[in-house]
C-alpha cells in the first residue's frame, strides 16, 4: 500500500510583483500567494474580507508573515492550461454558449450586489489604488509623463506630445483635438476633487484573469467600495484592449499557463493604416482599423446591456453616461502603460484612442465594442 505523499509543489509563476505557487499537501489543492509589500497584503487579507460575504471567492486558509514578505494560501480552484479563466473563453474563434451563460451569471451578480451596496461616498473612502493615487503628486501620472515630452510616433509623427494641441487630428476622416498638458492637468484635477462619487463593493480590479470559470472572483488587493464608473471603465477597456492587445503584448509572461491569448493578439490588435502630417495645414492624419474577436465584443454587449445600462438608469438617471466614465476611461489609457515605452504604432493608436474618448461625440455603446471596416477616404 502506498501512503499518500504529504507534500507536492507545482511550478512558482510570477503575477505583477507576486509569485503564486500551486501545492498539494495530503491531497489539498492550494494556491500560495507570496507578496513582499506588507502593505498590499494587508489590502489583500482586508479585501477578501470584505467580498467574501457578495462574492463567491476562494477560501482564503491562513496567512503568515514570512521571511521579506507575506504568504496567503487559498483554496486553489479547478484550472489548466488554457482551462479555468474567463481569459479561456474569450481566446476562441467564435462566441460559445458557455460565455453567454458565463457572462449571465456575472452580469446577473454584479448588478445585484452594485445595486444592494451602493451610495454615495467621499473618495477618500474609496478604494484609491487604480484611479486616485495614480492620479496624486508621485502617482503613475507623474511617474510616466511629469517634466517628460516624447514624439507621438517615432519615425512616423515626428511631433512631440507637448505640441500635439497645436494640430488638428483626423483620425478614421473624422476631426478630434487633444492638448496633452490639458488632458493631464485635468485628471489631476478631476482625481482630487472631493465631491461624493457613487461607490460599491466590488473587486475593483474585474480581468479576464481575475475572474474564475466557473464563476468566481480573484485577487483582493482592490476589493471594496469602488467607484462604480471606475469598475464599468477598468472591465470595458480590459476587454476591449489590454487582455487581447496590450497585456499579452508587453507582458506575455502573465500568459504561461494560458498561451492562447498570445495567438489571439492578431485578432485583437488594432491594425494602423496611415500615419501622416500635413504640415499646410498643421493637420495629423491617422487611419486605423479597430479589430476585437467576436467573443469580446459578445462580452463587452453583454457587460454593457446587462449591467452598466440598467446600473446607470438607477444611479444616474438621465445623466450622460459618456461624462461619468470619461475619466475613468482616460486614466486606464495612460496610467496602466507608460505611452513613450511602448511602440510607436501602438503609442499612435492609444494617442488616438485617447484623442476619441475626450472628444464630445464619445459614445461608449461602440467605442468599447467596433465593428471592423475600411478606414474612411482622407
Amino acid at each position: 500500500m502506498t501512503g499518500q505523499r504529504f507534500l507536492r509543489i507545482g511550478p512558482v509563476r510570477r503575477s505583477t510583483r507576486n509569485l503564486l505557487c500551486p501545492v498539494d499537501v495530503l491531497g489539498r489543492p492550494l494556491l500560495l500567494k507570496y507578496t513582499r509589500d506588507p502593505a498590499e497584503a494587508r489590502e489583500e487579507i482586508q479585501g477578501h474580507a470584505r467580498l467574501a460575504g457578495h462574492y463567491r471567492a476562494p477560501t482564503l486558509h491562513t496567512h503568515l508573515r514570512v521571511p521579506g514578505g507575506h504568504l496567503l494560501a487559498y483554496e486553489r480552484l479547478p484550472g489548466g492550461t488554457d482551462q479555468g479563466l474567463l481569459l479561456d473563453l474569450l481566446n476562441t474563434d467564435e462566441p460559445s454558449d458557455d460565455l453567454n451563460g458565463y457572462m449571465d451569471r456575472l452580469t446577473a451578480t454584479y448588478r445585484d450586489v452594485i445595486l444592494t451596496t451602493a451610495k454615495p461616498t467621499d473618495p477618500a473612502h474609496v478604494v484609491r489604488k487604480l484611479y486616485w493615487d495614480r492620479a496624486m503628486p508621485g502617482g503613475r501620472l507623474d511617474a510616466y509623463y511629469a517634466g517628460k515630452d516624447f514624439t507621438v510616433a517615432d519615425g512616423l509623427i515626428d511631433v512631440p506630445v507637448s505640441l500635439l494641441g497645436t494640430y488638428t487630428l483626423r483620425i478614421n476622416g473624422r476631426r478630434h483635438h487633444l492638448d496633452w498638458a490639458t488632458t493631464l492637468r485635468r485628471l489631476r484635477a478631476h482625481f482630487t476633487a472631493t465631491e461624493p462619487v457613487w461607490a460599491a463593493l466590488t473587486q475593483g480590479d474585474p480581468t479576464d484573469v481575475n475572474l474564475a470559470r466557473p464563476l468566481a472572483w480573484l485577487d483582493f488587493d482592490t476589493a471594496g467600495m469602488n467607484s462604480v464608473p471606475g469598475e464599468f471603465a477598468n472591465f470595458l477597456w480590459y476587454t476591449a484592449a489590454l487582455g487581447g492587445w496590450l497585456v499579452p503584448t508587453y507582458n506575455p509572461a502573465a500568459f504561461t499557463d494560458h498561451p492562447a491569448a498570445l495567438t489571439r493578439v492578431p485578432a485583437n490588435a488594432p491594425q494602423l493604416r496611415r500615419a501622416d502630417v500635413d504640415s499646410a495645414t498643421n493637420t495629423i492624419h491617422i487611419g486605423y482599423a479597430p479589430r476585437l474577436s467576436a467573443p469580446r465584443r459578445v462580452a463587452v454587449a453583454a457587460y454593457w446591456q446587462q449591467l452598466v445600462r440598467p446600473v446607470a438608469e438607477r444611479l444616474w438617471p438621465g445623466l450622460d453616461l459618456a461624462r461619468l466614465l470619461r475619466p475613468y476611461l482616460a486614466m486606464r489609457i495612460l496610467a496602466v502603460y507608460d505611452l513613450a515605452g511602448l511602440t510607436p504604432e501602438d503609442r499612435l493608436v492609444l494617442l488616438a484612442r485617447l484623442a476619441e474618448a475626450l472628444s464630445p461625440a464619445f459614445d461608449p455603446a461602440t467605442y468599447f465594442s467596433p465593428q471592423e471596416s475600411p478606414c474612411p477616404a482622407p
